[in-house]
């Protein structure tokens, strides 16, 4: 994976290098142990959500209705639960309901050949109106400690949630599935064309559709943690959060067409992204700023990476050739 690592990957991890120092330097309270832990739980869902994403935005595609899934898996797991359903069984039933929330959107792409990005529009104003039908405006606060507690409790001895190392594995799972196996190349492969990915044997629709399947699955996990770690289970919980998500993936330099990018480049944005938000939160700096600051990224993530392609490239063609000489 490490062989992956582009120009603006290296530039991502610089950047992220550097707010981490001057916040720690600035913001009192930044470098403390304690507040880590809460900017680690802040990471996990968008983290979580940011990797099956990233697969999805490398074939092509792109998926805006994430967090309507995860606020609809909340408000069904508040109703669920006051219907007398316990947890362990919630989950599971949670984790389907993504995936058939997933496989919609997977259907109308991939077997009506519709385009993702209003596919998906459609279905984030869908998903979230029909959390609202299941739950309405009220918030269910009643779950057990034992639940609440434990998902967001920390290693032994350090303030780490135990779910920031379920993440982390799972970054390492899809990183060596994108950039190590036939399946990754295949992706790349559909970003890059389509037409020669079809004619070369890559099952495009299927492979297309089992993402957003899983997509969909990912982002109802967290919904599950979201509502366990502010033991609420609400219809509006996640809302925004697509934009994030979507933020942090292209900020960590996988192409909006399609065809490029890395899981560590991704998961440098994603801290990127949460420690800067953190340390302006912790600085006091107005809501309103911290959304123009994301907005601000998300455009310099779409235009950076391919302005610096296009730099590089007009460089290399004004490089002068270089004339063998004579009897050499």
């Amino acid at each position: 994976m490490l062989k992956r690592l582009g120009t603006w990957d290296i530039l991502v991890i610089g950047v992220l290098a550097l707010v981490v120092i001057a916040s720690s330097i600035a913001v009192d309270g930044f470098a403390t142990s304690r507040f880590w832990g809460f900017l680690l739980l802040d990471v996990i869902p968008i983290a979580l959500i940011a990797l099956p994403m990233t697969l999805v935005i490398v074939t092509g595609e792109i998926d805006l209705s994430v967090a309507s899934v995860l606020g609809l898996s909340s408000a069904v797991m508040g109703q669920l639960w006051l219907s007398g359903v316990p947890l362990p069984v919630i989950l599971p039933l949670v984790l389907v309901l993504g995936m058939v929330l997933g496989a919609v959107n997977g259907l109308f792409v991939t077997g009506f050949g519709l385009p993702s990005l209003a596919v998906t529009i459609g279905t984030l104003a869908l998903y979230r109106g029909l959390a609202y039908v299941v739950l309405g405006d009220k918030a269910v606060a009643d779950f057990p400690f034992s639940w609440t507690g434990n998902t967001i409790e920390a290693l032994p001895g350090t303030t780490i949630p135990w779910m920031a190392l379920l993440v982390a594995g799972l970054a390492v799972t899809f990183g060596v599935v994108l950039h190590a196996t036939p399946v990754g190349r295949a992706l790349f492969a559909m970003g890059n064309n389509e037409q020669a990915a079809t004619f070369s044997g890559i099952s495009v629709a299927r492979t297309k559709f089992w993402l957003f399947v899983l997509t969909g699955a990912v982002a109802a996990l967290a919904g599950f943690f979201w509502t366990m770690r502010y033991a609420s289970a609400r219809a509006d919980n996640g809302a925004g959060l697509e934009l994030s998500v979507v933020a942090a993936v292209l900020l960590g330099g996988v192409s909006i067409f399609g065809g490029r990018g890395s899981l560590i480049g991704v998961m440098a944005g994603v801290l990127l992204l949460i420690s800067l938000r953190n340390a302006l939160q912790l600085a006091d700096v107005p809501a309103d700023t911290l959304t123009v600051v994301t907005g601000a990224l998300l455009i310099v993530s779409v235009v950076g990476p391919n302005a610096a392609s296009m730099l590089r490239a007009r460089l290399r063609r004004r490089r002068p050739a270089v004339t063998p000489v004579a009897g050499a």
